[in-house]
């Protein structure tokens, strides 16, 4: 058959000797269809050179684009997000949801000012915003009636997954205290561009740029493990790097060199620690011990594996998806951590 314009649901039907509805069953609820039936629908598509409903037309007529927009938090680009440990778990579990809904996850940029208009025009159903603190996204997804889901913020209105950061900091500190260490150095997380902040102890009183609920709580964490054993996070060397920062390491190792434990706020900080340490010659944990942030499958593969504060990357990932397809009333989701103690800690020398 020869069609001067594209083939459509009707010119199957006819081919195939079934009704329009009939074809739109094969393609969108083929268990509907009786297999003889749905055998020959196929083989008229085939022979028409049909490959399925237009999706424009569904969403003209449904007002949906099957899709969930996922923006990466702070100062990550699309282009960078499968470098980090854990967006690309994150993305894992999102993507599980999705494919089991028959859904298309969208990756929305969250790098900038446009961020707000990113949310009034991308076409999706709803969304998650990875670790947003901005009160402008919020309003902007709700003057659209979408639903979404804030990662690692708190909302009693909203719906939102967090992780409980105070108490997963604090494990960290008591293990390093219980091994005898008590020269610290910490990897706090800058949310902007922009090279290390370095705060430095006697008369710090500049703030830290965190801007996250979660980093402030993490600092909490800190400072509560230390004044347990009698010590301050006052005195304590803190280095601010941007996610995925490769001179995170050189940093703290210049700016610190006396500490004997460095508490970081993601397993990629802590990557980056190992790899500097490495390339100076520094033992791992004979000379410095260091704790992750996170609990990625990657913390299992570095050389030491590494100690870290862990949760279910992908199931918080998954648990996000499917609060936003259920479109159901607000609720907040606190995820419990727990420490892995690998080999990248132990007692300090001397």
């Amino acid at each position: 058959m020869s069609l001067s314009k594209m083939p459509t649901l009707a010119d199957v039907g006819k081919v195939a000797g079934v009704s329009r509805g009939t074809v739109s069953n094969v393609f969108n609820h083929p268990e509907l269809v009786r297999s003889d039936v749905r055998e020959r629908v196929e083989t008229a598509a085939r022979q028409l050179g049909y490959d399925g409903p237009d999706p424009r037309g569904r969403v003209l007529r449904d007002g949906k684009f099957n899709a969930i927009g996922l923006m990466p938090p702070g100062a990550y680009a699309i282009a960078d997000m499968m470098r980090s440990p854990y967006l690309r778990e994150l993305v894992l579990g999102v993507s599980l949801a999705c494919d089991k809904a028959g859904v298309t996850l969208s990756l929305v940029n969250g790098m900038d000012e446009s961020r707000t208009s990113t949310i009034r025009e991308a076409l999706v159903d709803g969304f998650i915003l990875g670790h947003s603190a901005d009160i402008d996204l919020v309003g902007s997804a709700r003057r659209r009636r979408l639903p979404f889901v804030i990662l690692e913020s708190a909302g009693q209105d909203i719906n939102s997954i967090r992780i409980d950061g105070r108490s997963g900091a604090l494990m960290a500190v008591r293990h390093l205290i219980d091994l005898g260490h008590r020269h610290f150095a910490i990897l706090s997380v800058r949310r902007t561009a922009g090279p290390p902040i370095v705060h430095m102890p006697g008369g710090r009183q500049q703030a830290i740029t965190a801007g996250f609920a979660l980093d402030y709580e993490r600092l909490e964490g800190f400072a509560n493990g230390l004044a347990e054993a009698q010590l301050s996070i006052d005195d304590v060397p803190i280095i601010e790097t941007t996610p995925g920062d490769p001179t995170a390491g050189a940093v703290v190792f210049d700016r610190a060199p006396d500490a004997t434990a460095i508490l970081t706020m993601s397993d990629w900080q802590a990557i980056s620690v190992l790899d500097e340490a490495v390339r100076r010659g520094i033992s791992v944990p004979e000379h410095v011990s260091v704790v992750g942030f996170d609990g990625t499958a990657a913390s299992a593969r570095t050389t030491p594996p590494l100690t870290t504060v862990a949760h279910d990357i992908v199931g918080k990932g998954r648990l996000a998806a499917e609060m936003v397809l259920a479109n159901a009333a607000p609720k907040q989701v606190v995820m419990p951590v727990e420490l892995v103690v690998r080999d990248s800690t132990a007692q300090p020398r001397g």
